[in-house]
């Protein structure tokens, strides 16, 4: 299968796709092609009705208006970034097949990368996955929040193969984000949405993110301010009998445990004790939320040249000597998080540094992203 980025390039009569992308999920070529009008009725109403993207007129202050716009051109096939507790996420038609593709297409995204799909509450989630006693505990637990659980598809599940990379499990997520939670109900449906940057590149906490890394790739940004978090979502595969982290994140393997013990319920110590795993989960490629340069981690001295992003008694050095937190606070550390690392690339330095960070509580999911930060690039 051959999908091309939808909205890459304006020619006259329409968006022009021209940027190639591969799944293996089926063997189907075709080209997106977009109408100009509804987004440039869109971007020419509101060009001055902005938030934190520079006059960028794809970015709309979250209100009413801008969120039943979004849902409009959610409905009709397009993307939409919007802000989550998390991250800011880069939002298409889960069920839609050709705005999946869109979205890969859009951050580069390798196709058995497979996306979470959001929506409105705990019995949309259950309408789409198999419910499990896992799934039912951690959802009472967490949702709506930075949690997303992998659950088998229903019989009748409308979500795209092509969002969940062909596989029979699907990863769902009810968001806590006021905006967030505004838009998927007046939009009626899940809405597929990864981080809403290139793929590989560092995670978008402000929505100037979306705008500088994507840019016209996507048809409108709902500017909700900075996220409360900076560090994506916990996955957790409830599928089975036994539940596995996928992938630290914003609930900590404390609380899910915690939680699932008072249930009577396992949560497994590693992915190896809950048998296979395949690629189910976002976020589980070695190489990823990397920055332009040599990213290196549990740096207590700065070498020539490197910007040095400080924690607790390691300050910061460089251009900008900034730090995650300088009392040590690992949850005012994973809210700076991209913001930091963002700042420290756009400095030019040919190396980021990292100082130490305990690798208790939410300092495990830190930890997790900057060593996939670091890891060599495929």
């Amino acid at each position: 299968m051959i999908f091309f980025s939808p909205a890459l390039r304006y020619q006259p009569g329409g968006y022009c796709a021209h940027s190639k992308f591969e799944s293996r999920v089926a063997k189907t070529e075709f080209v997106l092609l977009r109408p100009p009008s509804l987004r440039y009725t869109v971007a020419m109403a509101h060009d001055s009705d902005t938030g934190d993207c520079n006059g960028s007129p794809l970015c709309l202050t979250v209100d009413s208006s801008s969120i039943s716009k979004a849902a409009q051109l959610l409905a009709a096939g397009r993307l939409v970034a919007f802000p989550t507790e998390t991250v800011y996420g880069l939002g298409g038609d889960a069920r839609n097949a050709e705005s999946v593709a869109a979205i890969f297409a859009a951050k580069d995204r390798p196709s058995f990368n497979p996306l979470i799909s959001h929506v409105a509450d705990a019995e949309a989630a259950f309408a789409l996955g198999q419910k499990t006693p896992l799934a039912m505990v951690l959802a009472d637990a967490f949702w709506p929040g930075p949690l997303t659980l992998i659950l088998h598809r229903q019989a009748d599940c409308q979500i795209a193969m092509l969002t969940s990379a062909g596989l029979d499990r699907i990863a769902l997520r009810v968001p806590a984000h006021e905006a967030a939670r505004a838009l998927l109900r007046e939009f009626g449906g899940p809405v597929a949405a990864p981080s809403a940057n290139p793929s590989g590149r560092i995670s978008p906490s402000r929505a100037d993110h979306v705008v500088n890394g994507l840019g016209d790739r996507i048809d409108l940004v709902l500017d909700g301010g900075p996220c409360e978090s900076g560090v994506e979502s916990t996955v957790v595969d409830c599928s089975g009998d036994k539940a596995v982290i996928l992938r630290p994140g914003g609930v900590t393997r404390e609380q899910i445990s915690a939680a699932l013990t008072k249930a009577g319920l396992t949560l497994v110590n590693n992915q190896a004790d809950g048998s296979k795993q395949d690629m189910v989960s976002p976020g589980m490629m070695q190489s990823h939320y990397a920055p332009n340069c040599t990213l290196k981690m549990n740096v207590l001295t700065p070498s020539e040249g490197m910007e040095l992003i400080g924690f607790g008694e390691v300050s910061g050095a460089g251009m900008l000597a900034s730090t995650l937190s300088a009392s040590g606070n690992l949850v005012e550390a994973a809210a700076n998080l991209f913001d930091r690392l963002h700042a420290a690339d756009a400095t030019g330095a040919s190396v980021i540094g990292v100082a130490p960070i305990p690798t208790t509580g939410i300092g495990e999911a830190i930890n997790d992203r900057l060593s996939r930060a670091a890891a060599p690039r495929s």
